[in-house]
């Protein structure tokens, strides 16, 4: 400090015993180590467990002798094949921050078009639009949606397998809005399907899932194939049926 009209000056010299401190923050840097073990731990065994129950529901598919409880057998197949990808889809983002979503679907579809179509149908399976991001609770109920979406579409869209089936997963974002859709050009279905009382279990699933976002579902049927999409908000992004 300087003083007006004198050469005279003083020091103030403070002092703070920060040991105590500097220990605090080496343990919660310990504590949070410890933490992130046991999340990557606790993932891989959730991917190892849901692995194994997928094989063991396809090895039952194999040898049972009802058609029907076959074809609900492959379903859950399909499943819970779709939870482990998303476990390991979002595991690798972090489990705290945001989700790219257009990769994110990119990676979900390339897992389902594996498991699901393979190289015997002839049905192709790609994502597209604008992209942006979310938390990983939002990509969750997104991946889930997609894959219910897509279930739905091989199963009843293409009862002939006809060459040149397609599925276009779109993601589009401006600001808090979104748009998700899943179109086909597949065989149609009946409009406003998704707000009939009676529902099957992936009509269900995908209803109660948007509602957990805050967004409306809507299904738009024709010649050229169907579309569902699922918006929060008001969008001006059309999807049309390829």
């Amino acid at each position: 400090m300087f003083y007006d009209g004198g050469a005279d000056t003083t020091i103030l010299l403070g002092i703070e015993d920060v040991t105590q401190q500097r220990a605090l923050e080496r343990e919660r840097e310990e504590l949070l180590r410890q933490k992130d073990v046991l999340l990557d731990e606790m993932q891989h065994r959730i991917a190892n467990s849901l692995q194994i129950i997928a094989s063991i529901i396809l090895m039952k598919a194999r040898t049972v002798q009802s058609e029907e409880t076959r074809l609900h057998l492959q379903d859950a197949h399909s499943r819970v094949i779709s939870m482990a990808a998303l476990q390991q889809l979002l595991h690798a983002s972090g489990p705290i921050g945001p989700v790219e979503i257009t990769p994110y679907l990119s990676k979900l579809c390339e897992t389902l078009a594996t498991s699901m179509i393979g190289d015997i149908r002839p049905i192709s399976l790609k994502v597209c639009g604008d992209g942006g991001s979310a938390t990983s609770r939002q990509a969750e109920c997104f991946g889930l949606i997609v894959t219910e979406l897509v279930i739905n579409a091989l199963k009843h869209a293409f009862p002939n397998d006809k060459s040149g089936g397609q599925i276009i997963v779109q993601y589009d974002a401006a600001g808090m809005n979104w748009k998700l859709s899943v179109t086909d050009n597949g065989i149609g279905r009946p409009d406003g399907v998704f707000g009939q009382e009676k529902t099957g279990l992936g009509t269900s699933i995908v209803k109660a899932l948007s509602h957990q976002l805050g967004a409306q579902v809507e299904t738009l049927a024709g010649l050229k194939g169907t579309s569902v999409s699922v918006t929060r908000a008001t969008f001006a992004t059309k999807t049309r049926v390829a």
